[in-house]
Protein backbone atom coordinates (compact mmCIF):
# COMPACT_ATOMS: atom_id res chain seq x y z
CA UNK A 1 0.00 0.00 0.00
CA UNK A 2 1.43 3.40 -0.95
CA UNK A 3 1.79 6.17 1.59
CA UNK A 4 -0.88 8.19 -0.19
CA UNK A 5 -3.45 5.41 0.12
CA UNK A 6 -5.40 4.64 3.28
CA UNK A 7 -7.56 1.80 4.51
CA UNK A 8 -11.21 2.82 4.30
CA UNK A 9 -14.45 1.30 5.47
CA UNK A 10 -16.88 0.94 2.57
CA UNK A 11 -20.49 -0.14 2.40
CA UNK A 12 -23.42 -0.04 0.01
CA UNK A 13 -24.90 3.45 -0.12
CA UNK A 14 -21.97 5.19 1.59
CA UNK A 15 -21.90 7.85 -1.11
CA UNK A 16 -25.56 8.71 -0.54
CA UNK A 17 -26.03 11.64 1.84
CA UNK A 18 -29.34 13.17 2.87
CA UNK A 19 -30.01 16.81 1.98
CA UNK A 20 -31.21 17.73 5.45
CA UNK A 21 -33.65 20.54 5.99
CA UNK A 22 -32.49 22.83 8.83
CA UNK A 23 -35.79 22.93 10.71
CA UNK A 24 -36.69 25.53 13.28
CA UNK A 25 -37.61 24.53 16.84
CA UNK A 26 -41.00 25.41 18.29
CA UNK A 27 -41.24 25.79 22.06
CA UNK A 28 -44.28 24.38 23.87
CA UNK A 29 -44.48 26.22 27.22
CA UNK A 30 -47.14 23.78 28.45
CA UNK A 31 -44.58 20.96 28.39
CA UNK A 32 -41.64 23.04 29.61
CA UNK A 33 -41.01 22.84 33.34
CA UNK A 34 -39.20 24.99 35.90
CA UNK A 35 -38.78 25.04 39.65
CA UNK A 36 -41.06 27.47 41.46
CA UNK A 37 -38.05 29.16 43.09
CA UNK A 38 -34.27 29.11 43.01
CA UNK A 39 -32.60 26.51 45.20
CA UNK A 40 -29.05 27.79 44.60
CA UNK A 41 -27.46 30.65 42.71
CA UNK A 42 -26.19 28.13 40.17
CA UNK A 43 -29.59 26.78 39.08
CA UNK A 44 -29.83 26.29 35.30
CA UNK A 45 -33.16 26.95 33.58
CA UNK A 46 -32.36 27.03 29.84
CA UNK A 47 -31.86 23.30 29.25
CA UNK A 48 -33.58 21.89 26.16
CA UNK A 49 -35.67 18.79 25.58
CA UNK A 50 -36.41 18.34 21.87
CA UNK A 51 -39.09 15.99 20.55
CA UNK A 52 -38.43 14.83 17.01
CA UNK A 53 -36.14 12.92 14.68
CA UNK A 54 -32.64 13.22 16.10
CA UNK A 55 -30.85 13.76 12.78
CA UNK A 56 -33.13 16.67 11.91
CA UNK A 57 -32.79 17.94 15.48
CA UNK A 58 -28.99 17.87 15.27
CA UNK A 59 -29.22 19.83 12.02
CA UNK A 60 -31.59 22.29 13.71
CA UNK A 61 -29.07 22.85 16.52
CA UNK A 62 -26.09 23.32 14.22
CA UNK A 63 -26.49 27.03 13.53
CA UNK A 64 -26.78 28.09 17.18
CA UNK A 65 -24.61 25.52 18.94
CA UNK A 66 -21.72 24.69 16.60
CA UNK A 67 -18.51 24.65 18.63
CA UNK A 68 -20.33 25.01 21.96
CA UNK A 69 -21.01 21.46 23.22
CA UNK A 70 -18.42 20.16 25.70
CA UNK A 71 -19.58 16.54 25.84
CA UNK A 72 -21.78 14.39 23.61
CA UNK A 73 -22.91 11.09 25.11
CA UNK A 74 -25.00 8.83 22.90
CA UNK A 75 -26.39 5.36 23.45
CA UNK A 76 -27.62 4.50 19.93
CA UNK A 77 -29.57 1.36 19.04
CA UNK A 78 -26.95 -1.37 18.81
CA UNK A 79 -28.26 -3.00 15.62
CA UNK A 80 -28.46 -6.39 17.30
CA UNK A 81 -31.65 -7.59 15.63
CA UNK A 82 -33.40 -7.72 19.02
CA UNK A 83 -36.76 -6.05 19.55
CA UNK A 84 -36.90 -3.68 22.51
CA UNK A 85 -40.00 -2.11 23.99
CA UNK A 86 -39.05 1.42 22.94
CA UNK A 87 -36.81 0.75 19.92
CA UNK A 88 -36.75 -1.42 16.83
CA UNK A 89 -33.07 -2.29 17.17
CA UNK A 90 -32.45 -4.24 13.97
CA UNK A 91 -31.37 -1.94 11.17
CA UNK A 92 -29.48 -3.50 8.28
CA UNK A 93 -25.72 -3.16 8.70
CA UNK A 94 -25.06 -0.78 5.82
CA UNK A 95 -28.01 1.47 6.63
CA UNK A 96 -26.92 1.59 10.29
CA UNK A 97 -23.44 2.75 9.30
CA UNK A 98 -24.80 5.45 6.97
CA UNK A 99 -27.17 6.80 9.57
CA UNK A 100 -24.49 6.83 12.26
CA UNK A 101 -22.07 8.58 9.86
CA UNK A 102 -24.63 11.32 9.13
CA UNK A 103 -25.13 11.95 12.85
CA UNK A 104 -21.45 11.81 13.77
CA UNK A 105 -20.54 14.44 11.18
CA UNK A 106 -22.95 16.97 12.70
CA UNK A 107 -21.96 16.00 16.25
CA UNK A 108 -18.34 16.76 15.42
CA UNK A 109 -19.32 20.26 14.27
CA UNK A 110 -21.34 20.82 17.44
CA UNK A 111 -18.44 19.91 19.75
CA UNK A 112 -16.20 22.60 21.19
CA UNK A 113 -12.51 22.39 20.32
CA UNK A 114 -11.83 20.83 23.75
CA UNK A 115 -14.98 18.67 23.66
CA UNK A 116 -15.38 14.91 23.42
CA UNK A 117 -17.79 12.25 22.16
CA UNK A 118 -18.68 9.10 24.12
CA UNK A 119 -20.61 6.28 22.41
CA UNK A 120 -21.82 3.09 24.07
CA UNK A 121 -21.89 0.06 21.78
CA UNK A 122 -21.61 -3.71 21.95
CA UNK A 123 -19.45 -6.21 20.06
CA UNK A 124 -21.86 -6.45 17.13
CA UNK A 125 -20.90 -3.05 15.67
CA UNK A 126 -18.12 -1.75 17.94
CA UNK A 127 -15.22 -2.38 15.60
CA UNK A 128 -16.95 -1.06 12.50
CA UNK A 129 -18.02 1.99 14.50
CA UNK A 130 -14.42 2.52 15.61
CA UNK A 131 -13.23 2.68 11.99
CA UNK A 132 -16.17 4.93 11.07
CA UNK A 133 -15.30 7.32 13.92
CA UNK A 134 -11.68 7.29 12.78
CA UNK A 135 -12.88 8.59 9.41
CA UNK A 136 -15.16 11.28 10.83
CA UNK A 137 -13.03 12.49 13.76
CA UNK A 138 -9.57 11.47 12.60
CA UNK A 139 -7.73 8.50 14.04
CA UNK A 140 -5.39 10.79 15.97
CA UNK A 141 -8.34 12.07 18.00
CA UNK A 142 -9.21 8.64 19.40
CA UNK A 143 -8.84 8.76 23.19
CA UNK A 144 -9.77 5.29 24.38
CA UNK A 145 -12.08 2.31 24.14
CA UNK A 146 -13.49 2.16 27.66
CA UNK A 147 -14.70 -1.24 28.82
CA UNK A 148 -17.89 -0.93 30.83
CA UNK A 149 -18.71 -3.91 33.03
CA UNK A 150 -22.46 -3.82 32.53
CA UNK A 151 -23.36 -6.82 34.70
CA UNK A 152 -22.02 -8.51 37.80
CA UNK A 153 -23.01 -12.05 36.84
CA UNK A 154 -25.76 -14.21 35.43
CA UNK A 155 -25.81 -15.02 31.75
CA UNK A 156 -27.09 -18.59 32.10
CA UNK A 157 -28.73 -18.30 28.68
CA UNK A 158 -25.50 -17.30 26.93
CA UNK A 159 -24.66 -19.56 24.01
CA UNK A 160 -20.88 -19.51 24.39
CA UNK A 161 -19.54 -16.98 26.90
CA UNK A 162 -21.25 -14.73 29.41
CA UNK A 163 -21.03 -11.18 28.09
CA UNK A 164 -20.32 -8.88 31.02
CA UNK A 165 -19.13 -5.82 29.13
CA UNK A 166 -19.91 -3.24 26.49
CA UNK A 167 -17.67 -0.65 24.84
CA UNK A 168 -17.63 3.12 25.24
CA UNK A 169 -15.70 4.70 22.37
CA UNK A 170 -14.29 8.10 23.27
CA UNK A 171 -13.07 10.69 20.74
CA UNK A 172 -11.83 14.23 21.14
CA UNK A 173 -12.80 16.98 18.72
CA UNK A 174 -9.13 18.02 18.81
CA UNK A 175 -6.96 15.86 21.03
CA UNK A 176 -4.31 18.59 21.27
CA UNK A 177 -6.87 20.72 23.13
CA UNK A 178 -8.47 17.98 25.22
CA UNK A 179 -7.60 18.58 28.91
CA UNK A 180 -5.26 16.02 30.45
CA UNK A 181 -5.83 16.79 34.12
CA UNK A 182 -9.28 15.27 34.74
CA UNK A 183 -9.40 13.67 38.19
CA UNK A 184 -12.26 11.67 39.71
CA UNK A 185 -13.23 11.08 43.34
CA UNK A 186 -13.03 7.55 44.64
CA UNK A 187 -16.20 5.57 43.82
CA UNK A 188 -18.59 4.70 46.63
CA UNK A 189 -17.51 1.06 46.43
CA UNK A 190 -13.97 2.11 47.40
CA UNK A 191 -14.95 4.55 50.14
CA UNK A 192 -16.16 1.73 52.35
CA UNK A 193 -12.51 0.73 52.89
CA UNK A 194 -11.82 4.03 54.66
CA UNK A 195 -12.86 2.53 57.97
CA UNK A 196 -10.34 3.90 60.48
CA UNK A 197 -10.67 7.17 62.33
CA UNK A 198 -7.98 9.57 63.54
CA UNK A 199 -8.83 12.38 65.96
CA UNK A 200 -5.60 14.20 65.15
CA UNK A 201 -6.69 14.80 61.54
CA UNK A 202 -10.48 14.71 61.93
CA UNK A 203 -10.95 17.25 59.11
CA UNK A 204 -9.45 14.73 56.69
CA UNK A 205 -12.11 12.14 57.50
CA UNK A 206 -11.54 8.39 57.81
CA UNK A 207 -8.47 6.65 56.44
CA UNK A 208 -7.40 3.29 55.09
CA UNK A 209 -4.00 1.59 55.35
CA UNK A 210 -1.89 1.25 52.24
CA UNK A 211 1.46 -0.61 52.03
CA UNK A 212 4.45 1.71 51.99
CA UNK A 213 6.65 -0.90 50.32
CA UNK A 214 6.36 -1.29 46.56
CA UNK A 215 7.06 -4.17 44.20
CA UNK A 216 8.10 -1.77 41.46
CA UNK A 217 11.06 -2.98 39.44
CA UNK A 218 12.47 0.55 39.13
CA UNK A 219 15.98 0.60 40.51
CA UNK A 220 15.96 3.75 42.65
CA UNK A 221 18.63 3.50 45.36
CA UNK A 222 17.28 6.57 47.15
CA UNK A 223 14.08 4.62 47.94
CA UNK A 224 15.97 1.75 49.57
CA UNK A 225 16.84 2.68 53.15
CA UNK A 226 15.95 1.45 56.67
CA UNK A 227 13.06 2.76 58.75
CA UNK A 228 14.24 2.84 62.34
CA UNK A 229 11.73 1.84 65.03
CA UNK A 230 11.70 3.33 68.51
CA UNK A 231 13.65 0.34 69.89
CA UNK A 232 16.33 0.87 67.28
CA UNK A 233 15.30 -2.01 65.05
CA UNK A 234 15.78 -1.33 61.34
CA UNK A 235 13.10 -2.28 58.82
CA UNK A 236 14.24 -2.70 55.25
CA UNK A 237 11.92 -3.05 52.26
CA UNK A 238 12.05 -6.22 50.21
CA UNK A 239 12.61 -4.03 47.14
CA UNK A 240 12.10 -0.34 47.95
CA UNK A 241 9.74 2.15 49.60
CA UNK A 242 7.27 4.33 47.72
CA UNK A 243 8.33 7.51 49.54
CA UNK A 244 11.63 9.30 49.98
CA UNK A 245 13.39 9.09 53.34
CA UNK A 246 12.62 12.73 54.20
CA UNK A 247 8.93 12.20 53.55
CA UNK A 248 8.86 9.08 55.71
CA UNK A 249 10.61 10.88 58.57
CA UNK A 250 7.98 13.64 58.38
CA UNK A 251 5.13 11.09 58.23
CA UNK A 252 6.52 9.27 61.28
CA UNK A 253 6.61 12.55 63.19
CA UNK A 254 2.97 13.20 62.20
CA UNK A 255 1.87 9.69 63.21
CA UNK A 256 0.90 8.86 59.62
CA UNK A 257 2.89 5.59 59.51
CA UNK A 258 1.53 2.37 61.06
CA UNK A 259 3.91 -0.52 61.76
CA UNK A 260 2.43 -3.90 62.68
CA UNK A 261 4.10 -7.14 63.75
CA UNK A 262 2.04 -10.25 63.25
CA UNK A 263 3.76 -13.53 64.04
CA UNK A 264 7.12 -11.99 63.35
CA UNK A 265 6.10 -10.46 60.03
CA UNK A 266 6.52 -6.70 60.10
CA UNK A 267 4.33 -4.58 57.83
CA UNK A 268 4.75 -0.85 57.22
CA UNK A 269 1.65 1.03 56.07
CA UNK A 270 0.71 4.65 55.64
CA UNK A 271 -2.61 6.31 56.40
CA UNK A 272 -4.41 7.28 53.21
CA UNK A 273 -7.11 9.77 54.19
CA UNK A 274 -10.34 10.27 52.31
CA UNK A 275 -9.72 14.03 52.16
CA UNK A 276 -6.69 16.24 51.83
CA UNK A 277 -5.74 18.99 54.27
CA UNK A 278 -8.17 21.42 52.56
CA UNK A 279 -11.13 19.06 53.03
CA UNK A 280 -11.31 17.97 49.38
CA UNK A 281 -11.80 14.26 48.71
CA UNK A 282 -9.00 12.29 47.14
CA UNK A 283 -9.14 12.19 43.36
CA UNK A 284 -7.62 9.89 40.80
CA UNK A 285 -7.09 9.64 37.06
CA UNK A 286 -9.97 7.94 35.20
CA UNK A 287 -9.35 4.32 34.26
CA UNK A 288 -10.42 2.57 31.07
CA UNK A 289 -12.34 -0.19 32.83
CA UNK A 290 -15.55 1.13 34.36
CA UNK A 291 -17.18 -1.13 36.94
CA UNK A 292 -19.60 -0.76 39.81
CA UNK A 293 -22.38 0.76 37.65
CA UNK A 294 -24.44 -2.07 36.26
CA UNK A 295 -27.45 -2.35 33.98
CA UNK A 296 -29.29 -3.84 36.92
CA UNK A 297 -28.76 -0.55 38.79
CA UNK A 298 -30.31 1.33 35.88
CA UNK A 299 -33.30 -1.03 35.95
CA UNK A 300 -33.78 -0.50 39.69
CA UNK A 301 -33.58 3.26 39.19
CA UNK A 302 -36.17 3.03 36.42
CA UNK A 303 -38.48 0.95 38.60
CA UNK A 304 -38.24 3.51 41.40
CA UNK A 305 -39.14 6.29 38.97
CA UNK A 306 -41.80 4.63 36.81
CA UNK A 307 -42.91 1.48 38.60
CA UNK A 308 -42.50 -2.14 37.58
CA UNK A 309 -44.93 -2.04 34.64
CA UNK A 310 -43.56 1.14 33.03
CA UNK A 311 -39.86 0.68 33.71
CA UNK A 312 -37.56 1.42 30.78
CA UNK A 313 -35.74 -1.45 29.06
CA UNK A 314 -32.01 -1.60 29.78
CA UNK A 315 -31.45 2.04 30.82
CA UNK A 316 -27.91 3.15 31.53
CA UNK A 317 -27.33 3.62 35.30
CA UNK A 318 -26.89 7.16 36.56
CA UNK A 319 -23.50 6.29 38.06
CA UNK A 320 -22.10 5.46 34.62
CA UNK A 321 -23.14 8.85 33.22
CA UNK A 322 -21.74 10.58 36.31
CA UNK A 323 -18.38 8.87 35.77
CA UNK A 324 -18.28 10.04 32.15
CA UNK A 325 -19.32 13.63 32.90
CA UNK A 326 -16.80 13.86 35.74
CA UNK A 327 -14.14 12.69 33.28
CA UNK A 328 -14.64 15.41 30.66
CA UNK A 329 -16.81 18.31 31.90
CA UNK A 330 -17.02 21.00 34.55
CA UNK A 331 -20.12 22.62 36.07
CA UNK A 332 -22.05 24.75 33.55
CA UNK A 333 -20.56 22.94 30.55
CA UNK A 334 -23.04 21.90 27.85
CA UNK A 335 -23.87 18.19 27.45
CA UNK A 336 -25.80 16.72 24.49
CA UNK A 337 -27.56 13.37 24.17
CA UNK A 338 -29.38 12.85 20.87
CA UNK A 339 -30.60 9.33 21.79
CA UNK A 340 -32.16 10.34 25.09
CA UNK A 341 -34.05 7.11 25.86
CA UNK A 342 -35.42 7.47 29.38
CA UNK A 343 -33.55 10.73 29.97
CA UNK A 344 -30.69 9.50 32.17
CA UNK A 345 -28.09 11.82 30.64
CA UNK A 346 -30.18 14.94 31.20
CA UNK A 347 -31.16 13.87 34.72
CA UNK A 348 -27.54 13.29 35.76
CA UNK A 349 -26.24 16.41 33.99
CA UNK A 350 -28.93 18.46 35.73
CA UNK A 351 -28.01 17.10 39.17
CA UNK A 352 -24.32 17.77 38.46
CA UNK A 353 -24.87 21.39 37.43
CA UNK A 354 -24.21 20.89 33.73
CA UNK A 355 -26.36 22.43 31.02
CA UNK A 356 -27.97 19.87 28.76
CA UNK A 357 -29.79 19.24 25.49
CA UNK A 358 -31.64 15.96 24.86
CA UNK A 359 -33.39 14.72 21.73
CA UNK A 360 -35.94 11.91 21.61
CA UNK A 361 -38.44 10.84 18.95
CA UNK A 362 -40.29 8.10 20.83
CA UNK A 363 -43.45 8.74 22.82
CA UNK A 364 -41.46 7.90 25.95
CA UNK A 365 -40.23 11.49 25.64
CA UNK A 366 -43.58 12.32 27.22
CA UNK A 367 -44.26 9.19 29.27
CA UNK A 368 -40.80 8.83 30.82
CA UNK A 369 -38.44 11.76 30.25
CA UNK A 370 -40.71 14.66 31.20
CA UNK A 371 -42.05 13.04 34.42
CA UNK A 372 -38.50 12.03 35.35
CA UNK A 373 -37.12 15.54 34.87
CA UNK A 374 -40.02 17.03 36.80
CA UNK A 375 -39.11 14.83 39.77
CA UNK A 376 -35.47 15.87 39.45
CA UNK A 377 -36.36 19.56 39.35
CA UNK A 378 -38.77 19.24 42.29
CA UNK A 379 -36.10 17.41 44.31
CA UNK A 380 -38.30 14.32 44.57
CA UNK A 381 -35.83 12.06 42.75
CA UNK A 382 -33.40 10.98 45.45
CA UNK A 383 -32.27 7.85 43.61
CA UNK A 384 -29.30 7.37 41.32
CA UNK A 385 -26.54 9.90 42.03
CA UNK A 386 -28.75 12.34 43.99
CA UNK A 387 -27.28 11.63 47.40
CA UNK A 388 -23.72 11.51 46.04
CA UNK A 389 -24.02 15.04 44.62
CA UNK A 390 -26.34 16.28 47.40
CA UNK A 391 -29.13 17.07 44.96
CA UNK A 392 -31.99 19.17 46.38
CA UNK A 393 -33.83 20.19 43.21
CA UNK A 394 -34.03 23.38 41.17
CA UNK A 395 -33.56 24.63 37.63
CA UNK A 396 -35.70 23.66 34.68
CA UNK A 397 -35.94 22.90 30.97
CA UNK A 398 -37.71 24.16 27.87
CA UNK A 399 -39.55 21.70 25.65
CA UNK A 400 -39.31 22.02 21.87
CA UNK A 401 -40.63 20.12 18.90
CA UNK A 402 -39.32 20.20 15.38
CA UNK A 403 -41.37 22.40 13.08
CA UNK A 404 -42.98 20.64 10.11
CA UNK A 405 -41.21 20.83 6.79
CA UNK A 406 -41.19 24.35 5.37
CA UNK A 407 -42.58 23.18 2.02
CA UNK A 408 -45.48 20.87 1.24
CA UNK A 409 -47.23 19.84 -1.96
CA UNK A 410 -50.61 21.29 -2.81
CA UNK A 411 -53.40 19.22 -4.35
CA UNK A 412 -51.90 19.72 -7.80
CA UNK A 413 -48.49 18.42 -6.71
CA UNK A 414 -46.77 21.81 -6.59
CA UNK A 415 -44.41 22.73 -3.77
CA UNK A 416 -45.80 25.59 -1.68
CA UNK A 417 -45.07 27.09 1.72
CA UNK A 418 -46.51 24.87 4.46
CA UNK A 419 -49.89 26.19 5.60
CA UNK A 420 -48.81 25.72 9.25
CA UNK A 421 -46.17 28.43 8.91
CA UNK A 422 -47.01 31.93 10.07
CA UNK A 423 -44.94 34.99 9.16
CA UNK A 424 -42.62 34.63 12.16
CA UNK A 425 -41.92 30.95 11.53
CA UNK A 426 -41.33 31.60 7.84
CA UNK A 427 -38.82 34.36 8.54
CA UNK A 428 -36.91 32.23 11.05
CA UNK A 429 -36.90 29.19 8.77
CA UNK A 430 -35.60 31.12 5.76
CA UNK A 431 -32.94 32.78 7.89
CA UNK A 432 -31.72 29.31 8.80
CA UNK A 433 -31.77 28.11 5.21
CA UNK A 434 -29.87 31.15 3.95
CA UNK A 435 -27.29 31.15 6.76
CA UNK A 436 -28.52 34.30 8.51
CA UNK A 437 -28.89 34.77 12.26
CA UNK A 438 -32.57 35.27 13.00
CA UNK A 439 -32.82 38.57 14.90
CA UNK A 440 -35.93 40.56 13.93
CA UNK A 441 -35.64 44.28 14.59
CA UNK A 442 -38.28 46.10 16.61
CA UNK A 443 -37.56 49.32 14.75
CA UNK A 444 -36.86 48.32 11.12
CA UNK A 445 -39.49 46.12 9.46
CA UNK A 446 -37.15 44.72 6.80
CA UNK A 447 -34.47 43.49 9.20
CA UNK A 448 -35.44 39.89 10.00
CA UNK A 449 -31.89 38.64 10.36
CA UNK A 450 -28.26 39.38 9.60
CA UNK A 451 -25.10 37.66 8.49
CA UNK A 452 -22.81 40.62 9.24
CA UNK A 453 -23.32 44.08 10.66
CA UNK A 454 -24.14 45.34 7.15
CA UNK A 455 -25.85 42.38 5.48
CA UNK A 456 -29.53 41.70 6.24
CA UNK A 457 -32.45 39.56 5.12
CA UNK A 458 -36.13 40.44 4.65
CA UNK A 459 -38.85 37.78 4.29
CA UNK A 460 -42.37 38.51 3.08
CA UNK A 461 -45.22 36.61 1.44
CA UNK A 462 -46.24 39.77 -0.42
CA UNK A 463 -45.81 40.39 -4.11
CA UNK A 464 -43.49 43.40 -4.33
CA UNK A 465 -43.75 46.17 -6.92
CA UNK A 466 -40.94 48.23 -8.40
CA UNK A 467 -41.94 51.15 -6.15
CA UNK A 468 -41.78 49.00 -3.01
CA UNK A 469 -38.39 47.57 -3.94
CA UNK A 470 -37.06 51.05 -4.75
CA UNK A 471 -38.21 52.27 -1.35
CA UNK A 472 -36.46 49.32 0.28
CA UNK A 473 -33.29 50.08 -1.67
CA UNK A 474 -33.38 53.72 -0.55
CA UNK A 475 -33.85 52.74 3.12
CA UNK A 476 -31.07 50.16 3.02
CA UNK A 477 -28.66 52.72 1.58
CA UNK A 478 -25.33 52.28 -0.21
CA UNK A 479 -23.41 51.02 2.84
CA UNK A 480 -25.64 47.98 3.49
CA UNK A 481 -27.01 45.00 1.55
CA UNK A 482 -30.32 43.18 1.81
CA UNK A 483 -31.53 39.78 0.62
CA UNK A 484 -35.24 40.02 -0.16
CA UNK A 485 -37.22 36.78 -0.19
CA UNK A 486 -40.79 37.19 -1.45
CA UNK A 487 -43.44 35.16 -3.23
CA UNK A 488 -43.33 37.38 -6.33
CA UNK A 489 -42.02 40.73 -7.60
CA UNK A 490 -42.70 42.94 -10.58
CA UNK A 491 -39.34 44.47 -11.43
CA UNK A 492 -35.92 43.55 -12.74
CA UNK A 493 -34.10 41.62 -10.03
CA UNK A 494 -30.78 43.36 -10.74
CA UNK A 495 -32.19 46.87 -10.82
CA UNK A 496 -31.16 47.64 -7.26
CA UNK A 497 -27.40 47.48 -6.48
CA UNK A 498 -27.86 46.91 -2.75
CA UNK A 499 -30.73 44.36 -3.03
CA UNK A 500 -30.76 40.69 -4.01
CA UNK A 501 -34.33 39.69 -4.77
CA UNK A 502 -35.40 36.03 -4.84
CA UNK A 503 -38.74 34.25 -5.10
CA UNK A 504 -39.89 31.72 -2.54
CA UNK A 505 -40.28 28.81 -2.61
CA UNK A 506 -38.35 28.65 -5.91
CA UNK A 507 -35.22 29.99 -4.18
CA UNK A 508 -35.00 26.99 -1.84
CA UNK A 509 -36.62 24.15 -3.81
CA UNK A 510 -33.36 22.34 -4.59
CA UNK A 511 -31.78 22.85 -1.17
CA UNK A 512 -33.29 20.04 0.90
CA UNK A 513 -35.36 16.89 1.06
CA UNK A 514 -38.70 18.55 1.77
CA UNK A 515 -41.39 16.71 3.67
CA UNK A 516 -39.00 14.05 5.00
CA UNK A 517 -39.75 13.79 8.72
CA UNK A 518 -38.13 10.53 9.80
CA UNK A 519 -34.45 9.61 9.50
CA UNK A 520 -34.64 7.31 12.52
CA UNK A 521 -32.71 4.09 12.97
CA UNK A 522 -35.72 1.97 12.07
CA UNK A 523 -35.42 -0.06 8.92
CA UNK A 524 -39.07 0.21 7.91
CA UNK A 525 -38.71 3.99 7.53
CA UNK A 526 -35.73 3.86 5.22
CA UNK A 527 -35.15 3.12 1.54
CA UNK A 528 -32.84 0.22 0.74
CA UNK A 529 -30.46 0.59 -2.17
CA UNK A 530 -30.14 -2.59 -4.26
CA UNK A 531 -26.66 -4.12 -4.60
CA UNK A 532 -24.64 -2.80 -7.50
CA UNK A 533 -23.29 -5.17 -10.17
CA UNK A 534 -19.91 -6.52 -9.20
CA UNK A 535 -20.16 -5.36 -5.58
CA UNK A 536 -17.94 -7.68 -3.51
CA UNK A 537 -19.70 -7.27 -0.20
CA UNK A 538 -20.92 -4.75 2.25
CA UNK A 539 -17.74 -4.00 4.16
CA UNK A 540 -14.63 -4.52 2.11
CA UNK A 541 -11.47 -2.75 3.15
CA UNK A 542 -10.45 -0.62 0.19
CA UNK A 543 -6.78 -0.01 -0.18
Amino acid sequence: MSKKQKLELTWIGKENRPKLEPRILLEDPAKSYHAKHRVTDNDIFDNRLIFGDNLLALKALEGEFSGKVKCVFIDPPYNTGSAFTHYDDGVEHSIWLSLMRDRLEIIRRLLSDDGSLWITIDDNEAHYLKVLCDEVFGRANFISNFIWQKSYGGGSKARWFVGLHEHILCYAKDISQFPDMWLLPDPEAVKKYYKYSDSKFAERGPYRLQPLATTSMDDRPNLRYPIVMKDGQEIWPEKQWQWSKDRVVQALANDEIVITNKSGKITVSYKQYLRDSSGEERRRKPVTIISGHYTQHGTYESMELFGLEDKFSFPKPEGLIQTILESCTNPNDLVLDSFAGSGTTGAVAHKMGRRWIMVELGEHCHTHIIPRLQKVIDGEDQGGVSKTVNWRGGGGFRYYRLAPSLLEKDKWGNWVINHEYNATMLAEALCKLEGFSYAPSDAVYWQHGHSTERDFVYVTTASLTHEQLQQLSDEVGPERTLLVLCTAFRAKADAYPNLTVKKIPRQVLSRCEWGHDDYSLQVENLPKEPPKPGQQGLFDGEA
